[in-house]
């Protein structure tokens, strides 16, 4: 058996990880001098990431493993708690998160979050070719290969999933046929390397204030906006109810149950009708990925629901209820990360910090420049490196309402997501002198 964890029943895993939760929020609120100290230095939803990851990393709990059927063949294995969190919990808690939008006021937020989204592409696609100069001076085999075994090959992966998200990911592998057997170590640099980028980022949070005077940022949009919102949510706020909890939750998961309905329905109506979404080399066979329609349709109806009723259910605690299904996924997101793995193929990880740092070098330079708050540029990044599965999340922990301003940027990352990366493998191939 490999890398069998104590615990492989999801139900335990579960009950572990809402018990990190519970643990977290319990010692956060707590008055003493010892608790408000640590939580000054490390943002609780920082150790909402790395505790599961430290569960992971030492084997209590695991994403995936393999072990032996009753044949003796050796079988790979996963839990399901992240499924379920990113496609149930999270389409829910963006439109419990949405009810409350004010539209209106999310457009007056600017341009400066799409330029901050286009920066971190522009950082991906330049940083990759850049990356793979650096270590080619220093260790040339480690960029090296030939044929299908070409790592410039296995990074156009890389470059796919950190432009767009897994649909772009695996067009990438189909364009260029990076070798099957190889692809799991490209998986590992994207899983580390992306993970440590959304703790420093979660820890930035914490500390975002300070940034924004640093960057010189005019916050004054996203402030307005959050103030806005907390405003009416007062106004509005109520004890709730049996009968308000069993709306809000009617609301949340028949919409969820629509998205899913819509979504599969319309990546076949694609897939059935025009031949050219079949073609994994094509970069349109992105947009048959049902999670990126079910993610749009739940926000089309969040939106659509803020001009109705629906939207005094924020005075009932839609949008608490939408944080406690965003803070559920961020320990299943956390689940995934094994820190232990850092150091498994440190050549790659090496190109992959290398690559990341360049991006995040570029978002903090345009960030200083055109004076964007340290918001714009966490979501911007991560609408790159993570989409929607990610963004919405990150925007969130800055305040609930903000949650869309993460899906809509997603939406533009599946677009240019195998267009931005077809370049970026061009100019790899180029600086690996293949």
């Amino acid at each position: 058996m490999e890398n069998v964890p104590f615990f492989t029943d999801d139900t335990i895993v579960f009950g572990i990880l809402l018990f990190c939760l519970g643990l977290i929020f319990y010692t956060s609120s707590l008055e003493n001098k010892f608790w408000k100290t640590f939580y000054k230095y490390i943002p609780a939803i920082l150790l909402c990431y790395l505790l599961p990851a430290v569960f992971n990393s030492l084997g209590i709990i695991s994403p995936e493993w393999k072990e032996l059927d009753s044949e003796g063949e050796l079988i790979k294995k996963s839990s399901n708690v992240y499924y379920v969190a990113s496609r149930y919990l999270l389409p829910a808690a963006l439109v419990l998160m949405t009810l409350s939008i004010d539209l209106k006021s999310i457009t007056n937020l600017g341009p400066k979050a799409l330029i901050m989204f286009l920066t971190g592409t522009i950082g991906v696609i330049i940083g990759g070719p850049i990356a793979v100069l650096l270590i080619s001076m220093i260790s040339p085999e480690t960029v090296g290969g030939a044929g299908f075994d070409a790592v410039w090959r296995g990074l156009s992966t890389l470059a796919g999933s950190w432009i767009g998200g897994g649909a772009n990911q695996a067009a990438m592998l189909e364009i260029y046929q990076y070798n099957p057997e190889k692809y799991t170590g490209m998986v590992l640099v994207d899983i580390v390397v992306a993970n440590i980028w959304m703790a420093i980022l979660l820890l930035g949070i914490g500390k975002s204030d300070k940034i924004d005077r640093w960057l010189k940022a005019d916050n004054s949009a996203i402030e307005a906006l959050k103030q806005k919102v907390s405003s009416y949510s007062e106004s509005i706020t109520r004890n709730p109810s049996l009968t308000d909890y069993m709306i809000l939750l009617a609301i949340a998961f028949t919409t969820v149950g629509i998205a899913h309905w819509g979504a599969k329905g319309i990546s076949n109506a694609l897939s059935d009708n025009f031949e050219i979404f079949n073609d994994p080399s094509s970069a349109l066979s992105s947009f048959t990925s049902t999670f990126f329609w079910m993610v749009t349709i739940v926000t089309v109806i969040g939106i659509i629901l803020s001009y109705t009723k629906a939207k005094k259910y924020e005075g009932a605690g839609a949008s608490k209820i939408g944080s406690i299904f965003i803070y559920i996924l961020i320990t299943t997101i956390g689940m995934k990360m094994d820190i232990g793995r850092i150091f498994e193929n440190p050549g790659l990880i090496a190109i992959g910090l290398i690559w990341m740092a360049i991006h995040v070098l570029l978002l903090f330079v345009v960030a200083k420049l055109i004076k964007a708050p340290y918001f714009f540029l966490a979501v911007g990044s991560k609408a790159n490196i993570g989409g929607a599965a990610s963004a919405p999340v990150v925007a969130a922990a800055f305040h609930p309402s903000l949650a869309t301003v993460g899906v809509l940027l997603s939406v533009f990352g599946y677009v240019v997501g195998t267009y931005g990366a077809i370049l970026c493998t061009i100019l790899m191939q180029i600086a690996s002198g293949s």
